[in-house]
């Protein structure tokens, strides 16, 4: 054999041992890639999904009021709520106290200019209105309402 044949040789087998550990530093890395782990780090705990909690919602039923006369006489407003609460003692203490929730809606709901709640923004004025006079005290002492928010189920101006 002469001497370039056998660094040819050499030379040969170093390439392919190259290839052979690149190709194997790639398999590594596309392992760690697909499988969402980064190959440097050390393996975490895996985080475990915590279900959100089921939303509790208030139906109050609907009614109608009589909103303030405008350019074409009595108007009349019937509406359906739900209150998105934060707990059940918030829920417990709306349906014990109902009559007189229904009773601060009415009062708000019947001071209200017809052409203000029909657009977008004045129904979330109101609903920002009604979240106000639901936050007021019900009973003394009163534990903290959690009440998140005020969705309307129901809305028609005539």
């Amino acid at each position: 054999m002469s001497e370039s044949q056998g660094s040819r040789r050499k030379t040969g087998w170093l390439l392919g041992l190259m290839m052979v550990i690149t190709v194997s530093v790639t398999g590594v890395n596309a392992y760690f890639l697909l499988n969402g782990r980064d190959s440097t780090a050390v393996p975490a705990a895996e985080a475990v999904a915590v279900p959100s909690p089921e939303p509790i919602f208030v139906k109050i039923d609907p009614f109608t009021v009589n909103l303030q006369a405008d350019d074409y006489g009595p108007r009349l407003l019937y509406t359906g709520l739900s209150l998105k609460v934060g707990n059940t003692l918030t829920r417990d203490m709306i349906a014990t106290h109902m009559p007189q929730i229904r009773n601060r809606l009415l009062l708000l709901l019947s001071g209200q200019d017809p052409e203000e709640i029909t657009s977008a923004g004045g129904k979330a004025q109101l609903a920002a209105r009604i979240l106000e006079q639901l936050r007021l005290p019900l009973a003394e002492p009163q534990p903290e309402l959690l009440i998140n928010d005020v969705l309307f189920t129901e809305f028609i101006v005539q």
